[in-house]
């Protein structure tokens, strides 16, 4: 018989005895400690790291494409937390939308249902996607990338997959054994079956091809490491030789898709490309919950899913939860509303346009690439004799050395938060929030002048900056 003790609470109350969480009383109590907290029981190495090229800031808050730190200074992000912000920070039509999922109290992840919102945003996807059938949700790029690589061999019953040299698709296993960096694999052999050929080079994919035990190639239309784009014609023409060979195209758009280069995909930069499996995530979250989302053909899903007992033969324990789903739609909504795709590629074409125009002034800068709001700033060798050789001190120490020294002054002194585009580069990407404007064009553009001004003068911050660093790289080896 139940007794008053064993009785259960009233629902919505708080159990006896239990004390109330209050997440801004433990902010409030605990924030200062952020770096503290990182050193001991986290990545030690990012503290570190961020000390000794000044970039542990205390950040408070956040709107669009911009935050404020500790002393209330605005702070411009080009770097959109590598892609994942698309939107900016705290869109009000995605706050609402998460808002207004949590209120609803759905009875998310039975598992033995079909919710409505997986479909509504599975639809909204593949109106993107015309040669594209069914989507299966994830938690991220990196699971996207695994789910299209099982489904790729499962479905051609092979089991070698093709990527490119200087690929990124993500560091769990299966997305590893693609990834054309070594200093990511390095130790964490044996990984799967995979063959790296040089981006663009249609002979070396054909020769692989040829074997016979080729699954599929999968490629970033526009690579982020160096952000490399495919030749013109590539992609189509590797299409062909792939389906010839009865293999499949896989597009890595996890980074380029949803509108980054001036087109909802890259891929849809070159005309008659249809890839069989696609795979996006980063802006999709808007910036809050985490998802991934891989698009396929129908005969794929279907080969995969070919019975009832193989229903759940690949899953996600969270995958398609209603706080994600709700996010996406909320995006593709924002995105659409706002002209998001329109509006990149018209930033992006005048920034490029700007940094593109001070390639003839300053002879540390090499090149001005990519598409929309995906831009890589290279650095070269200069033609004067003593910049050569402070280049060239630089170069012995470690290769990379100049973009950073570029980095870190465009934060410190102008507080733009920016990135190199990977280790070894002179090569800095610029990923902002796709919702930047001329404002933010000329803040940056004349942010960098004023460093690059710096660093042709020979003297300064910069190089002051470029010997702690040369010292530091002597020192770790």
């Amino acid at each position: 018989m139940t007794t008053a003790e064993s009785a259960p609470e009233p629902s919505g109350t708080v159990p006896s005895g239990s004390g109330q969480f209050d997440l801004g009383a433990l902010l409030a109590e605990r924030g200062a400690e952020r770096y503290e907290l990182h050193t001991r029981y986290l990545n030690h190495q990012l503290p570190r790291m961020l000390r000794t090229i000044g970039f542990d800031k205390v950040y408070e808050r956040a709107e669009g494409a911009h935050f404020w730190d500790a002393d209330g200074n605005d702070h411009l992000d080009m770097l959109a937390g590598f892609g994942v912000m698309g939107l900016g920070r705290h869109h009000p039509v995605v706050r609402k939308a998460l808002h207004d999922v949590l209120d609803a109290s759905l009875a998310d992840l039975t598992r033995f249902d079909c919710q409505p919102l997986p479909g509504l945003l599975a639809e909204k996807l593949l109106a993107h996607s015309p040669h594209l059938d069914r989507v299966f949700f994830g938690n991220s790029g990196t699971e996207a990338v695994e789910t299209a690589l099982k489904f790729a061999r499962y479905a051609t019953g092979r089991p070698r997959v093709l990527y490119c040299e200087h690929a990124f698709h993500g560091l769990t296993t299966g997305s590893l054994s693609v990834n054309g960096e070594s200093g990511f694999r390095d130790g964490f052999a044996p990984l799967l079956p995979d063959t790296a050929v040089p981006l663009g080079d249609l002979d070396a994919l054909e020769r692989e091809l040829r074997q016979g035990d080729v699954a599929a190639l999968i490629v970033e239309p526009i690579q982020g490491k160096g952000v490399h784009e495919a030749p013109p014609g590539y992609l189509r023409a590797a299409q062909e030789l792939l389906h010839r060979h009865k293999a499949l195209l896989i597009a890595d758009e996890v980074q380029t898709g949803l509108g980054r280069t001036g087109d909802f995909y890259a891929h849809q930069h070159e005309t008659g490309v249809e890839p069989d499996l696609v795979c996006v995530a980063k802006a999709l979250s808007g910036g809050y919950v985490p998802v991934g989302a891989t698009l396929g053909k129908d005969w794929i899903f279907k080969k995969v899913y070919s019975s009832m007992d193989r229903v759940l033969v690949h899953s996600a324990s969270f995958g398609a939860n209603a706080q994600a789903m709700a996010a996406g739609l909320a995006v593709l909504s924002v995105m659409e509303d706002e002209r998001i795709v329109a509006r990149a590629r018209a930033t992006g074409e005048l920034l490029k346009a700007r940094l593109t125009a001070l390639t003839e002034k300053y002879e540390l800068l090499a090149d001005v690439r990519g598409r929309g709001l995906m831009i890589g700033i290279e650095f070269g060798r200069p033609r004067s004799l003593k910049l050569r050789g402070r280049w060239a001190m630089l170069q012995a120490a470690r290769k990379g050395l100049f973009a950073q020294m570029v980095v870190v002054p465009l934060l410190q002194r102008h507080r733009i938060l920016t990135q190199v585009s990977g280790d070894h580069l002179e090569v800095i990407k610029l990923i902002p929030p796709l919702i930047i404007d001329e404002r933010d064009v000329n803040r940056f553009v004349d942010a960098f002048t004023a460093v690059m001004d710096d660093a042709h003068d020979g003297g300064g911050l910069v190089w002051e900056f470029g010997r702690t660093l040369v010292k530091q790289a002597v020192a770790h080896r």
